[in-house]
């Protein structure tokens, strides 16, 4: 029996109505680490002290978008020495069904199943523990549906298999970061804006890139 890490993030905002500012997709991406990997952990927690003692302040933790092009150089040659399994799903927004578009609730539900239904096969076995860690959403009310959403995917996918759902601070949690920045150079890539660390440290770990939907 196997102990598999999932690492959870999102990418994109859930605004329908095509408001300037709103984002052409909506995605999950994830980083995966098989059992023991406390020694990833402790990297990215070294490089995090090191950035704050050279003047870098991330009291907030890494994130892709507003990290500099220096920090950002930083964490993925170490996302690219350490190797996780990296997969993104993306749901273009434009394409969704009316009904979608009338619950922007379903479109984190679907993008997660999506994204979830593919994956558990190809990372796990009947028997297997998969400990599914996201991050959390800002909203209280937007955390409780959105932790309701991830439960029952996970529960009506997993029948034969143990998953932990454990919803986190981003900030606390490698992984979590790791997912990040995964998701924003592929949607860089896919929206066909520039991103160097594209094809040199993420194209090489990205197991599999999902539009089921299309692209815009």
């Amino acid at each position: 029996m196997a102990e598999i890490y999932m690492y959870a993030d999102e990418t994109g905002n859930m605004d329908m109505g095509g408001t300037v500012g709103a984002s052409a997709y909506f995605g999950f991406g994830t980083a995966i680490f098989r059992g023991e990997h406390g020694r990833e952990v402790w990297e990215g927690l070294r490089l995090r002290c090191d950035l704050e003692r050279r003047g870098v302040r991330l009291p907030r933790g890494l994130h892709a978008k507003d990290d500099s092009r220096a920090t950002r150089d930083e964490v993925f040659d170490l996302v690219g020495r350490q190797r996780p399994r990296l997969d993104v799903t993306f749901l273009c927004k434009a394409r969704a069904h009316p009904s979608v578009r009338e619950r922007s609730y379903w479109l984190y539900k679907l993008a997660w199943y999506a994204h979830f239904r593919g994956l558990l096969p190809l990372i796990s076995k009947p028997g297997d523990t998969l400990y599914v860690i996201v991050a959390t959403l800002t909203a209280n009310r937007r955390v409780m549906n959105a932790r309701q959403a991830l439960a029952e995917v996970c529960r009506d996918l997993s029948a034969d298999r143990d998953v932990v759902l454990c919803v986190w601070d981003a900030q606390s949690t490698w992984g979590i970061q790791v997912a990040d920045y995964a998701l924003w150079a592929v949607q860089r890539n896919l929206e066909r804006r520039p991103c160097k660390w594209f094809e040199s440290h993420t194209r090489p770990h990205l197991a599999s890139m999902a539009t089921p939907w299309g692209t815009a």
